[in-house]
Order: C-alpha cells, then structure tokens, then sequence
C-alpha cells in the first residue's frame, strides 16, 4: 500500500482524482488508503509536492 506523508500532504486531492480503483479518499484533513491500492503509482507521479511514496 502506498505511504502518504501527512506532514508533507497539501490535501488538493490530485490523487483522489487519478486512482484507478478509487482506494484513495480525501477525508475532511486527511487522505485514507483503503486496501484497493493496487501500488499502480498513479497517485505518485500527479503529486505536486511528492507526499506518496510506493514501497519498495
């Protein structure tokens, strides 16, 4: 599953938008990961400021 750094995070949502499988949320302050995440890094590379990480 991918890692959102919540300090980094500006929650514009640009990764809610791209997710293929809609297993990224934006809730009130926060972003949530639900177990659909397919680690397809979409979310990744649309990030502005590079708050997700893929594990390795």
């Amino acid at each position: 599953m991918i890692n959102v750094n919540r300090y980094r995070c500006g929650y514009c949502g640009a990764c809610v938008s791209v997710c293929p499988t809609c297993a990224i949320e934006l809730v009130e302050t926060w972003i949530e990961v639900t177990d659909d995440c397919t680690e397809c890094g979409a979310c990744v590379s649309v990030c502005p400021i590079g708050a997700i990480e893929v594990p390795q």
